[in-house]
């Protein structure tokens, strides 16, 4: 009987804990602010060069550890 009451409570309280919900998403949205489009161009920037960046990395890498396997191959007489 005592988890069908834990039940019903739960059951009940439900729609105030949706509103409160809801009324607590609209206030920390009403505090969002949208980026200018300077900070946008900037965080953009970053983002562009820090991927290049790193491709020319994993490139050389690539080739690096490419190299190092056909030298392996080639050192013990495999084509």
């Amino acid at each position: 009987m005592t988890e069908q009451n834990a039940l019903v409570t739960t059951v009940k309280a439900w729609p105030d804990r949706i509103k409160t919900f809801y009324n607590d998403v609209r206030t920390e949205m009403k505090k969002v602010t949208a980026p200018s489009f300077k900070e946008v161009r900037a965080t953009t920037t970053v983002v562009v060069i820090t991927v290049f960046i790193f491709a020319v990395y994993f490139w050389a890498v690539d080739n690096l550890i490419g190299q190092g396997i056909d030298w392996v191959f080639r050192y013990f007489g495999h084509r």
